[in-house]
């Protein structure tokens, strides 16, 4: 649970950073408010993400033994 969660905390981190960096180099202009509603709607995707991923695998490693 630690790692889950400290894997989430980076992640966010990383995004806010990235898109901090990044989207200016578009002209693309956000608040950080923005910026932090936006990680946290991708950092729900990719758990939701993750998840469905671990138990699609754990069934088909099931069905195989």
């Amino acid at each position: 649970m630690v790692e889950a969660v400290t894997n989430v905390a980076v992640g966010l981190a990383v995004s806010f950073t990235a898109n901090a960096v990044l989207f200016p180099l578009f002209g693309w202009s956000i608040s950080a408010a923005q910026n932090l509603t936006l990680g946290l709607v991708f950092t729900a995707i990719s758990i939701v993400r993750s998840y469905a991923l671990r138990r699609l695998f754990n069934q088909l490693d099931a069905e195989r033994t």
